[in-house]
């Protein structure tokens, strides 16, 4: 058989977008109803100063542009990360397209931080991203001023990569530490977890 076209890079690391059940969390496309939870939370300086790509202030307009790019994402996923027993919206993750690969990110709103929610969305989009794409290595960074962020990203298996910087739209150019996590190291990990 011979292939009509060659899969690019962005097409191999493209992810259907199914909805995600962990322990405690369920992780879904964001919509409309999450707006006014979005905006409370994600207005937030503290959250804005540690992402690349969130603003600050933050209000409905930049909830609605921030639905309207999880609509139209291209490679990659965005989830609304939601609490299974009650569907309060506590923050946001997802698998994006970088020029290093696929990359981890995500959110949580201040009033859930030191609830472990961040390590299990975390631990459900790196299963996602190496079950549901070719990726070989998944990508992730932080500020280096984010001990909490590091945590999760510890407890998640990737291994340091070293430092660059990044250009966010709140706090302008920062230093980052890059992680990364391969598909071997990953394989590993789970198999462990089942031992």
């Amino acid at each position: 058989m011979v292939a009509e076209k060659e899969d690019s890079e962005d097409e191999r690391l493209s992810v259907d977008c199914p909805i995600l059940l962990t322990e405690r969390l369920v992780l879904r496309p964001p919509h409309e109803d999450d707006i006014p939870e979005l905006v409370e939370l994600a207005d937030n300086r503290h959250i804005a100063e540690m992402l690349a790509r969130m603003p600050h202030p933050y209000g409905e307009a930049e909830a609605r542009a921030f639905l309207s790019m999880a609509r139209a994402q291209r490679g990659g996923v965005v989830y609304a990360i939601t609490i299974a027993d009650t569907g309060a919206f506590v923050g946001s993750a997802g698998l994006n397209v970088t020029d290093r690969g696929l990359e981890l990110g995500y959110w949580i709103g201040e009033p859930y931080w030191k609830s472990g929610y961040a390590t299990e969305a975390a631990h459900a989009l790196v299963d996602l991203a190496f079950r549901a794409t070719d990726t070989n290595v998944l990508n992730v960074s932080c500020r280096v001023i984010n001990p909490a962020s590091r945590r999760v990203i510890h407890k998640c298996g990737f291994q340091y990569a070293g430092q660059g910087m990044l250009n966010s739209i709140v706090a302008g150019q920062v230093p980052v530490e890059r992680y990364r996590l391969d598909r071997k190291t990953w394989a590993s990990l789970r198999s462990w977890a089942r031992s």
